[in-house]
């Protein structure tokens, strides 16, 4: 591919072969539109739309991306080509002076938003890792996986008011849970407090009319691009809320996405097969195409006035259950997907300690300590600790990179007396 008349640092998560998605806004003009990263700025889309077909320009000209997102996969593709066309050297926007001058923003003077008004979320539990880690815990290893796990994508239905863009500081939450022991609950600040390692889609395309399932083979159509995630979890409060329906206010706390969605062409040199599934799934399931994706994943922890450390270093690999599987089981019943639909992996573990995706994991259920640099140590977040996950895939000198998903623990409410 040619090269951008945009500088590229050596190691950027943003070169020509990427261009994510996000929506930004900046101090002169706080009206928020769609931008592509390159290298250390943004391509302000509504800037230069009228340099794309005409088809394309009213979406591009939009607030967030869902408009963007319903369209089709070739219109998506029509929209990322003229995008590399028009970063490159001696195009017509290189050319144009005074259009590069106002469209081209470097990042340090923006501020990013949600990339999309999200209808609905739903995560899912598709890493075979992390639901044996669990069940372990729980069950113990003789019954770890439930008797469905392997048969259909476990998920549920989330809150999608309370996602929310990285570097939004989210609230230890009050809630009720059950001491050990104790036989009544309490109510009070949430005390095993948790991140989630996770990956995340947006759904796009025309969707799908009440009563119409999705083929399994036919639902690459729909995922416009992928992002980081952070499901925070409060691990106390949910043992106690959960059964007999699952999770409920112990995951509605708040839910971190990185701003940046990467488009699906960008991982295409990253395919990886499917991870292997036995026994053999149903036909509805049965996916002939790969879906998987080489995306390596680490997770930071920086407690307050302390530099970050690294903590959990997973990749996407490792997931069982891949998204056309979840969207071909999600409409399955005829359920009708909307564009800026969002869909999450569930905690991406992988098979050895330092992979873990949680901390729930990492010091196996509170009773292994986690050292950190300095001589503190962690068994759950405590106030003011941020968590910071990265993603990035890499091969032949190709790098493409999601930015960063941060998010910092503010203290609880004090408890209504």
């Amino acid at each position: 591919m040619s090269a951008s008349f945009v500088p590229v640092p050596a190691g950027s998560d943003f070169p020509l072969e990427n261009l994510p998605y996000a929506v930004f806004s900046t101090q002169n003009n706080k009206v928020h539109r769609l931008c592509v990263a390159i290298g250390e700025h943004v391509l302000d889309l509504k800037a230069v739309s009228q340099l794309y077909p005409a088809q394309v320009q009213k979406s591009l000209q939009a607030e967030t991306l869902n408009e963007l997102m319903g369209l089709d996969f070739e219109a998506w593709d029509v929209v990322r080509t003229q995008t590399q066309k028009l970063l490159t050297k001696g195009s017509e926007l290189d050319q144009n002076v005074d259009l590069k001058a106002v469209s081209i923003i470097p990042q340090t003077e923006i501020s990013l938003h949600l990339p999309a008004q999200i209808g609905d979320y739903t995560d899912f539990y598709s890493s075979i890792h992390h639901a044996t880690n669990v069940g372990i815990m729980f069950r113990g290893p003789d019954n770890a996986l439930m008797p469905n796990w392997r048969h259909l994508p476990v998920g549920y239905h989330g809150r999608a008011s309370s996602v929310v863009v990285s570097g939004t500081p989210i609230r230890r939450p009050l809630g009720q849970t059950l001491p050990e022991g104790a036989e009544k609950p309490v109510f009070g600040a949430c005390k095993l407090l948790d991140f989630e390692l996770e990956m995340a889609f947006f759904i796009g395309g025309k969707g799908n009319q009440l009563g119409e399932p999705i083929r399994v083979d036919e639902a690459w159509k729909n995922v416009f691009g992928f992002t980081l995630m952070n499901d925070w979890s409060a691990r106390d409060i949910q043992k106690w809320e959960y059964v007999p329906l699952g999770p409920f206010t112990a995951k509605n706390l708040g839910t971190t996405i990185s701003p940046w969605v990467v488009p699906t062409a960008a991982l295409k040199p990253f395919l990886l097969d499917n991870f292997p599934q036995e026994p053999e799934v149903l036909p509805y399931l049965r996916q002939s195409v790969p879906f998987n994706f080489d995306i390596n994943l680490e997770v930071s922890l920086k407690p307050a006035d302390q530099n970050e450390s690294r903590i959990s270093k997973s990749n996407f690999k490792h997931l069982y259950w891949t998204p056309l599987q979840q969207i071909a089981h999600h409409t399955v019943t005829g359920c009708n997907l909307r564009p800026g639909d969002l869909m999450a992996s569930g905690t991406i573990s992988g098979e050895t300690p330092d992979s873990y995706g949680s901390l729930l994991e990492l010091c196996w259920r509170g009773t292994k300590t986690l050292e950190l640099p300095g001589g503190k140590t962690r068994k759950f977040l405590q106030d003011y600790d941020e968590v910071i996950i990265r993603g990035h895939c890499e091969k032949n000198g190709l790098r493409i990179g999601f930015g960063e998903c941060v998010g910092q623990v503010l203290p609880a409410h004090p408890v209504p007396q």
